[in-house]
């Protein structure tokens, strides 16, 4: 290497020093303001209330607010799109659901890459999905609503928040396995949705029961049956679907934080610690209990692996099913 060169790069390197110092005191005071959390759903449901029983924790623990920022739309592809493009910096982070592993096989294309450009952060908890119809409905139970659509084939409609959602996905399984018609209805989010399932306008959704339980506690809807291969601890006289007339059915949802795939390690070592000891509060986990949800709290690595595996699951059946997003 001639003299010049080496001069030139010891320079270089000399002239980068303060900003490896800057970028290190920067993670080491992390945050330093208020860091938004992206929720690519409107307001009002499930995932909504979700965020903000987390983001109350957080914002105890740094000092420092964690706004709740609802982006809806797209099947939550616009939210999803404006976190993957942010500044990795640790001041912009995603809460996602089901839709992040399957809208690739349900859209032609995406504008992001729901693997390369997001840094998987921890896996909050799953749930299941509670089968809810109006108190008008003629079904009592799941088998009766399967013999009303039998009876009323194609006029029977089921309401989902979008698609690509868990609440999509578990009314378009339940028709295929049971055997019956039913019409998709997507709306932008649960709220709208369920301003039409309680009056009857729609017939029935799947949708999660952080949302769904106070409407079926108010006696505004009925559940005939919850989405998970076990009955939940909150609805012990409500029987799963599968052994109400749908046997093998299994649909449960989830959500985890994710953020920019190039935030450094650092950073998201110190967010992952601090959700896992906000969801260790016992206030926290009771509330989350009241919501429906179970609390896992993974690392990183384990929701990377846990979303890989839900692709493997949904892809092929998506595919099989021929479902697309219309």
């Amino acid at each position: 290497m001639d003299r010049r060169r080496f001069l030139g790069l010891t320079a270089t390197s000399a002239l980068s020093l303060p900003f490896i110092a800057r970028s290190a005191a920067a993670q080491a005071q992390w945050p330093a303001r208020f860091v938004r959390l992206v929720v690519p759903f409107p307001p009002g449901g499930g995932t909504d209330a979700i965020a903000r029983v987390v983001a109350v924790k957080l914002s105890a623990i740094w000092g420092h607010e964690m706004v709740i920022e609802n982006k809806g739309g797209g099947a939550t592809s616009i939210g999803t799109d404006a976190v993957a493009k942010a500044d990795p910096d640790g001041y912009t982070a995603l809460l996602q659901s089901v839709p992040l592993s399957v809208n690739r096989f349900l859209f032609a294309s995406l504008p992001f890459d729901p693997v390369a450009d997001l840094a998987p952060v921890t896996l909050i908890c799953d749930y299941p999905n509670i089968m809810a119809v109006p108190m008008s409905s003629p079904a009592n139970t799941v088998q009766e609503f399967i013999d009303h659509a039998k009876r009323n084939p194609g006029k029977v409609t089921y309401a989902s928040s979008g698609y690509g959602t868990s609440v999509h996905l578990s009314g378009e399984l339940f028709k295929r396995m049971a055997g019956i018609e039913l019409q998709h209805v997507p709306y932008r989010g649960a709220g709208p949705a369920f301003n039409d399932l309680i009056p009857g306008r729609v017939d029935v959704m799947f949708n999660n029961s952080g949302a769904v339980l106070p409407f079926i506690h108010g006696g505004k809807l009925r559940a005939l049956g919850v989405t998970s291969a076990k009955r939940a601890a909150y609805l012990p006289d409500v029987p799963t679907i599968a052994e109400a007339g749908v046997p093998g059915f299994d649909v449960t949802g989830w959500y985890g934080i994710f953020v920019p795939a190039k935030t450094p390690p650092a950073l998201i070592a110190k967010f992952h610690a601090d959700i896992v000891a906000a969801l260790a509060d016992p206030v926290i986990r009771q509330r989350l209990d009241q919501l429906g949800v179970s609390v896992i709290g993974s690392t990183p690595d384990e929701l990377r692996a846990f979303l890989k595996a839900e692709m493997d699951k949904w892809g092929p059946l998506i595919k099989s099913a021929g479902i697309k997003a219309e």
